[in-house]
């Protein structure tokens, strides 16, 4: 028996799915254009290219208009139902790709300071942490890898970008009190220097609806909004629209129980005073 994710021709049924669609709108006669099509369903001709490269998968709703507007008796409609096979597989990978293309970013990271934040010295101890076999040599990778995403994301022409963090954050050491002040001091100086607005939700604020962990959304010029989460080895990419609808409200949600991006500053900046004076602070020999 073939793998469900497996079609003809070797094709997954998100790229199945690309394919008729092309093949649908190239046989109508006149050949119709994305730009047109786009218009008939009222997205943009971009994201029909999208669509037709298996870069997105639509939502059901949208396949039913693209039936009606090509005559094709139903065709999407039925297809779409094969994408619950492969809805999510290689969508990691993409995640990060489309972080350069939205217009605003929107996160909230209940552990450690998300990746674009990250300092050199904070994201090579995050690395050696997950994988302490690693070499120099990798880890060396990894960071530069990083600290180039988050150039092309926190830049000046950069998405909107706007954190919400756990005060776990705040206080977790990683790699040593000094590493974690500096990255503390980094977030700071993004927030000064007006480049990304940071609340923080403090463990008075109790129970609130993303504790399990990262959530990330994205919205985006001429494409239907994403979602984004991530556990220990995988990340999941949302775009059914009643799933990133809940998402959104689950962020919302905790933005309203957390400090003022002014409060949160403070807050940061004390937790950064607290890491570097505990640095300080010779250590107590016990007691013979």
């Amino acid at each position: 028996m073939p793998r469900p994710e497996v079609l003809l021709g070797g094709m997954t049924p998100r790229e199945y799915y690309a394919s008729e669609l092309r093949r649908l709108r190239e046989a109508v006669v006149p050949r119709m254009s994305q730009e047109k099509l786009g218009a008939l369903v009222f997205v943009s001709g971009g994201y029909i290219g999208q669509l037709e490269t298996a870069v997105r998968v639509p939502q059901l709703d949208l396949s039913k208009r693209i039936d009606e507007a090509l005559s094709t008796g139903g065709v999407l409609e039925r297809l779409h139902a094969l994408l619950d096979f492969s809805r999510f597989p290689d969508y990691f990978k993409h995640a990060k790709e489309y972080e350069s293309q939205a217009l605003t970013i929107s996160e909230f990271a209940a552990l450690i300071v998300p990746g674009v934040l990250q300092t050199p010295e904070y994201a090579h101890a995050i690395f050696l942490g997950a994988e302490p076999t690693r070499t120099d040599e990798e880890l060396a990778q990894l960071v530069a890898a990083r600290l180039e995403r988050a150039h092309a994301v926190t830049g000046s022409t950069g998405p909107e970008l706007w954190y919400i963090l756990d005060e776990a954050v705040l206080r977790r050491v990683v790699g040593t009190r000094s590493i974690s002040a500096a990255q503390l001091r980094h977030l700071a100086d993004l927030m000064i220097r007006r480049r990304v607005i940071i609340q923080v939700v403090t463990y008075e604020a109790g129970a609130h609806a993303l504790l399990e962990g990262l959530l990330c959304l994205m919205t985006f010029a001429d494409a239907p909004p994403l979602a984004y989460s991530e556990g220990p080895h995988a990340g999941q990419l949302l775009d059914d629209s009643r799933l990133v609808a809940r998402c959104h409200r689950s962020y919302d949600l905790v933005r309203a129980a957390a400090l003022s991006p002014e409060a949160s500053l403070a807050l940061i900046l004390s937790a950064a005073e607290e890491h570097e004076n505990a640095q300080a602070r010779p250590a107590v020999r016990p007691v013979a």
